[in-house]
């Protein structure tokens, strides 16, 4: 059984729905692309998707060492390739203010954020530059 839906709503923009929350996400193409940039864009969320799933893997890795991460940001910048167009890199700068963790445990919260199935998961022709200050 499939897990979401995707419906195009015409003007380059698109209507998911989670189906086992009913949450929703609109996309719109960006202004550079011919859309609107009035939503997060497909490969705005692919980016997203990265910070998210690299932040949830650390909130696991967190709990286990009993490490407190509210808090924990995430500034992302996408950068475009073209000829083809495409993610070509992915930055995200995770920081996170007055951080109680040992440097092991620290190690191990870059490890978890870097090995989540979203890193591992995008191709490798993406670069993916992440650092961390905590």
């Amino acid at each position: 059984m499939h897990s979401m839906t995707t419906e195009y709503l015409g003007d380059l923009r698109t209507s998911a729905v989670h189906l086992k929350s009913n949450n929703k996400i609109i996309t719109d193409a960006p202004v550079d692309n011919n859309g609107k940039g009035e939503a997060f864009s497909p490969t705005d969320l692919v980016s997203s998707a990265l910070s998210s799933c690299m932040m949830t893997l650390m909130g696991i890795t967190a709990s286990r060492e009993d490490i407190d991460l509210t808090g924990l940001k995430a500034n992302v910048t996408k950068v475009m390739g073209a000829n083809p167009r495409k993610i070509a890199e992915i930055k995200i700068d995770f920081s996170i203010d007055n951080l109680n963790a040992t440097d092991v445990q620290k190690e191990k919260l870059k490890r978890a954020a870097l090995t989540c199935p979203v890193a591992l998961s995008l191709s490798e022709s993406i670069k993916q530059s992440v650092t961390f200050s905590f």
